[in-house]
């Protein structure tokens, strides 16, 4: 016999919370009717739950509406006031944060010297300042350049500061904040598919070869693929051809190209080498799309790996190429994850 896990009454109050909080973000503001036709939570469990937001200040009355017979629906919104949160990044040229507000609207946006080879005590410096400046932060979402699980830091190339550091930990006991940590490309695609507007349910696979070595974020039918181990995305190590992997191969590619004096455009080596990595995610996952990043690839780029690519896979399965801003996409997907962070608290 399977036990049933025991929800107390307080697990039960928070996510009746958590779900009016989603609701009033996403319509921006409603009424008790609509939140219970959205949420199926009973109208009197709504009304004591908003009665309850409203008296912290977390919800605000933001109108009335017109009688249809009865008593005029109140209309409730989220108060942007309420609390702060952080989405911040750490990368080899530099450390960017952004500061949102309690709907998710972007406050401040802060690009610091780079902390990530001096390690986890020049971070700690560095973002005592920002809360110092911002003592409404609750909730931050930290991204990284490697592999992560449970908010630790596993595999990491090149940082070694930062390897098996449980960064979720050590700044939820640092800070009292309520933390999320993830990896650069999962945060990427997160804040790609946010951006776009697409389905919930697309399969989305993104690239980039990077400062760090190349990375992918995976979303199948709207859920991040993180793997047994928490090291999917992780293409280095696809291997590609006799003696070489993925990361070999743009290596190789860009070493060859810079001595040939050619365009900025990707060399045939590279290009091969993304058209059998697109090849493989559409045998594996059949994404809708495959994004790069507009600093790795052109538009011309773009076009040729679809052309090549149709020699591994048929044609007619060739997802999407698209071609994005991957700092603008990263940084939304944290800010999502700390906003969602403060929703569900």
């Amino acid at each position: 016999m399977i036990k049933k896990p025991f929800i107390t009454p307080k697990r039960m109050n928070q996510a009746i919370h958590s779900q009016i909080r989603l609701t009033l973000l996403e319509l921006n503001h409603a009424t008790k009717a609509e939140i219970c036709q959205r949420t199926d939570i009973s109208f009197p469990t709504v009304s004591k739950a908003l009665e309850q937001m409203e008296q912290n200040g977390e919800a605000i009355i933001v109108g009335i509406d017109e009688s249809s017979g009865g008593r005029r629906p109140v209309r409730y919104a989220l108060n942007a006031e309420h609390r702060l949160g952080l989405g911040l990044y750490l990368e080899k040229e530099e450390t960017v944060y952004s500061v949102i507000n309690y709907v998710g609207e972007v406050i401040e946006s802060i690009k610091l010297p780079s902390v990530i080879q001096e390690g986890p005590e020049a971070l700690t410096l560095q973002l005592q300042t920002v809360i110092n400046r911002y003592p409404g932060i609750q909730s931050a979402a930290v991204g990284v350049p490697g592999s992560v699980k449970d908010g630790k830091i596993f595999f990491i190339p090149e940082y070694e500061k930062f390897s098996q550091f449980d960064l979720k930990v050590f700044y939820e006991d640092r800070f009292g904040l309520q933390l999320v940590v993830e990896n650069d490309m999962n945060a990427a695609v997160l804040g790609y598919h946010a951006l776009s507007g697409r389905a919930d349910d697309q399969t989305l696979a993104y690239l980039y070869l990077g400062q760090n070595g190349p990375g992918a974020g995976i979303l199948i039918n709207g859920d991040v693929i993180r793997g047994s181990t928490s090291f999917s995305g992780e293409v280095s190590f696809v291997p590609q051809y006799d003696r070489s992997n993925f990361l070999e191969a743009i290596r190789n590619s860009r070493n060859g190209h810079q001595k040939d004096g050619l365009s900025d455009e990707l060399g045939a080596l590279a290009i091969d080498a993304m058209s059998r990595l697109v090849a493989a995610f559409v045998s594996i996952i059949n994404p809708h799309a495959v994004i790069f990043c507009k600093e790795d690839i052109s538009e011309a780029d773009a076009d040729k790996i679809a052309i090549n690519c149709a020699k591994y896979v048929p044609d007619s399965h060739i997802p999407e190429l698209v071609i994005s801003d991957w700092q603008q996409d990263y940084l939304h997907g944290l800010q999502r994850l700390a906003l969602y962070r403060m929703m569900t608290e």
